[in-house]
């Protein structure tokens, strides 16, 4: 794509049991410029992604995470967030079909036992699985029965969820009916009693394969029932919770992919003079100085998310060490991510139209869709809230949570990501 990349933190180039970050980030560069050469006639047309799926899994990336001993890339979260923002900067749609499938696929070792998620990785890795759907609470939550002779029987319908018109896996919330709790389970969208609809009607994103799922009578094993999504604190331990920074933090991967997208095709477009006007050429001041403003927003945004990545990597790697406090903190930096990141996916795919200047108009150049998918991800993710939560919390992270009663708690250590609907962002899980 040609983007100026900003510095992302420490990068190993190599890894005991993968390829490493070095050759995933070459794959996933090579890939965004591939999606990048047809990306406006993809996005026009609005089919199914499935070519673009195709592409993916014939790259490679669609079993990055899945552990080299098992028949993945053998990758950390570091080298998803990469490859994500690199694929969301040729085409923002995709990213978020990327970025969604990653967090589905790796639920089963948050959520599972060790060796079923190793034997759910061993299968996605031999049979290519693109996963979708959202764990996100629903209006109308999906329902799990037991079933005579043994499983469970899933029913219900599941609004809008990325992905589900191309993934040969769902993952998706579920509530007993019996207990009334929730369970994260895995479904194969290829069973007779599983029906998807293309019914989204967004102005953009138009190629994440969203759509709505429903589900009749469907048989449910014991082992596609990954594990409880329950807000009992009992159940929910921190290193569980830190699930739901690491999904914002995709969402940050792919605002920022964006803004950075679409300021080097805009600036490449300069470059060549293709201008309505002489004002318009690369050397006129006022464009310098627009590019300048918005590369100093973008890199800014760019800094505060590796601040929050790094968290996040401390995290994950602290385990069942990792503190509700731990928690708290991690989960400011990746607020303060988000916020910034939105601000600059938002100013940069819009100022960049008026970069461009008339020209931008034109929809066989394709300049609209950046803004169009920067601005329905902003929709769903909108940048108040994300602030208020960087400002509330960051004044109450440090309140130790065995000295502070429960209604008074900070609200990001109260309620589990998945109770506010943010054990992924809505825009990657359901809307």
């Amino acid at each position: 794509m040609g983007v100026a990349d900003a510095p992302s933190g420490p990068r190993p180039d190599s890894g005991p049991t993968g390829p490493g970050h070095a050759h995933w980030l070459r794959v996933a560069r090579e890939s965004a410029d591939d999606l990048a050469t047809d990306a406006v006639a993809r996005e026009q047309a609005g089919k199914p992604p499935l070519d673009e799926v195709s592409r993916l899994r014939e790259a490679g990336l669609l079993t990055l995470l899945v552990p080299a001993g098992s028949g993945g890339g053998g990758a950390d979260w570091t080298t998803a967030y990469a490859v994500v923002r690199e694929i969301a900067a040729a085409d923002g749609a995709i990213g978020q079909l990327l970025g969604g499938h990653y967090f589905l696929a790796w639920s089963a070792r948050l959520l599972g036992d060790p060796s079923r998620a190793a034997r759910l990785e061993r299968r996605h890795a031999a049979e290519q699985w693109c996963w979708g759907g959202g764990l996100a609470r629903q209006d109308a939550s999906l329902t799990l029965t037991r079933a005579r002779g043994g499983g469970h029987v899933l029913d219900g319908r599941q609004g809008y969820s990325t992905g589900v018109l191309v993934a040969d896996r769902l993952v998706v919330r579920a509530v007993r009916a019996d207990t009334g709790e929730p369970f994260a389970v895995v479904v194969d969208p290829a069973h007779d009693g599983v029906g998807t609809g293309g019914d989204a009607d967004t102005f953009g994103q138009r190629l994440a394969g969203g759509g709505s799922v429903e589900f009749d009578s469907v048989p449910v094993a014991a082992d596609d029932v990954l594990g409880s999504l329950s807000a009992d604190e009992d159940i929910l331990s921190p290193a569980t919770a830190l699930a739901s920074p690491v999904g914002r933090l995709l969402s940050v991967q792919l605002r920022l992919g964006m803004a950075e997208g679409v300021l080097a095709e805009a600036r490449e477009y300069s470059r060549a003079g293709h201008t309505a006007r002489p004002a318009g050429s690369g050397q006129d001041p006022q464009v310098l100085a627009a590019y300048g403003e918005l590369a100093v927003l973008t890199r800014s945004a760019s800094a505060l998310t590796d601040q929050a990545l790094e968290a996040v990597r401390g995290g994950l790697a602290r385990g069942a060490d990792l503190t509700y406090d731990d928690y708290a903190d991690i989960s400011v930096l990746v607020a303060m991510a988000e916020a910034a990141s939105a601000r600059a996916a938002h100013e940069s795919t819009a100022r960049a139209l008026d970069i461009v200047g008339a020209r931008s108009a034109s929809s066989r150049l394709g300049f609209d869709r950046f803004w169009r998918n920067a601005r329905t991800h902003t929709l769903y993710e909108p940048v108040a809230p994300g602030s208020a939560t960087s400002g509330t919390t960051s004044s109450t992270a440090r309140i130790r949570r065995s000295s502070c009663p429960p209604e008074r708690r900070p609200s990001i250590m109260r309620t589990p990501p998945w109770g506010e609907r943010r054990l992924l962002p809505r825009s990657l899980a359901t809307r």
